[in-house]
């Protein structure tokens, strides 16, 4: 099992910044990269960023090319989000979750964090 811990969110102004956290804890060895999603209200959920464990490949949705930035910390088993000239449309909960070796899905979900952006 692997437990995931995630923070950072809060109330921004568009064209403002926010630096999101997610703590993982548990069995991580069999990680094979980590990702953040996130769910507007009325809406499905949508992934946004993701990093291999090795190697540190970045993948990241269209919507937030250029202004998100998904980083590692492999000491801390901690992955990061920076979000950069955020726009009321970021809105939403964000999720991150762990994609296993084992099943190449993501199997494992942290609690989420509200990103609010005011216009």
């Amino acid at each position: 099992q692997v437990q995931l811990v995630e923070s950072g969110g809060g109330l921004v102004q568009a064209g403002g910044s926010l630096r999101l956290s997610c703590a993982a804890s548990g069995r991580t060895s069999g990680t094979y990269a980590m990702g953040w999603f996130r769910q507007a209200p009325g809406k499905e959920r949508e992934f946004a960023a993701s990093i291999k464990w090795n190697g540190g490949n970045t993948y990241y949705a269209d919507s937030v090319k250029g202004r998100f930035t998904i980083s590692r910390d492999n000491a801390k088993n901690t992955v990061y989000l920076q979000m950069n000239s955020l726009k009321p449309e970021d809105t939403a909960v964000y999720y991150c979750a762990v994609r296993r070796i084992a099943t190449m899905s993501y199997d494992y979900w942290g609690q989420g964090t509200q990103v609010t952006v005011s216009s």
